[in-house]
């Protein structure tokens, strides 16, 4: 699958590819844009021999955030026309949070805004070492109300109200001590490190990697109760008993490959 402004591609392994396709513009977003990643993503959730998602982008800049023409073109919206907007903004987000396969974030350039947000969103990112990164909002008059929940959870409260308030730039070594990306690389370097983690990825259950994000997601602000612990009982029970599940089992008493990994 290949459009103008995303592209997608699905290796053998079931390894999907998304880029997002404007280098000219520095991979802003606008509305086509956003509603065509979201149904990029909704479609590969859908699809059960995708392994995993790397989220990428074309050319020097993962994503410059907000497409400057198309903000022009928002200003002229009215309360109706803004809300449908920011719902198609958080329908991606969730989508990319939710996702259920592995996501991992290949940073190859900048990333300001959304961009920042998508990042947040996924579950690894490797970051080349001169990407900059910037919650620039506040400097539009604006506010990061609709990226500001994955930021928090992202890189705490006091940091995203510290480079959402200033809307200073901050390079990869920082997002790194912040918690935003996992792996600082350099440009060179980069391509080899998202095959490795890829690989790492491949050697796992696919049903059981589902099954944790699934359950990160529905425990990861919750107390630890004895409601809490129960469901984590129930979740547990569930995947040891799948198909998956016993056959991890079965491969480790018989020391041999499970069959994902063949």
């Amino acid at each position: 699958m290949s459009t103008d402004a995303v592209t997608l591609n699905v290796d053998k392994r079931g390894i999907a590819t998304v880029a997002l396709n404007r280098p000219g513009l520095h991979n802003a977003l606008d509305d086509e844009t956003i509603s065509l990643l979201a149904a990029t993503l909704e479609t590969l959730a859908e699809d059960a021999t995708v392994r995993m998602v790397v989220l990428t982008g074309s050319g020097i800049s993962f994503s410059a955030g907000h497409d400057p023409e198309w903000l022009r073109r928002l200003s002229q919206f009215s309360a109706n026309e803004l809300n449908r907007y920011a719902q198609q903004i958080a329908r991606l987000l969730h989508t990319l949070d939710t996702l259920p396969q592995p996501t991992l974030a290949k940073v190859q350039g900048s990333a300001f805004g959304l961009g920042v947000a998508m990042v947040a969103c996924c579950d690894i990112a490797i970051s080349v070492s001169e990407a900059l990164y910037s919650l620039a909002d506040v400097k539009f008059g604006q506010i990061p109300a609709l990226t500001a929940p994955y930021l928090i959870r992202s890189i705490g409260e006091r940091a995203t109200r510290r480079y959402s308030i200033t809307a200073e730039r901050f390079n990869a070594g920082k997002a790194k001590r912040l918690g935003l990306v996992h792996q600082v690389v350099e440009n060179d370097e980069l391509d080899a490190a998202v095959e490795h983690m890829a690989s790492q990825v491949l050697l796992n259950s696919p049903a059981a990697m589902r099954a944790t994000k699934h359950l990160i997601g529905e425990i990861g602000k919750q107390e630890i109760t004895p409601q809490v612990m129960q469901r984590c009982i129930e979740h547990s029970l569930t995947v040891r008993m799948s198909d998956e599940g016993r056959e991890g089992i079965r491969a480790l008493i018989e020391m041999r490959k499970p069959g994902w990994m063949d």
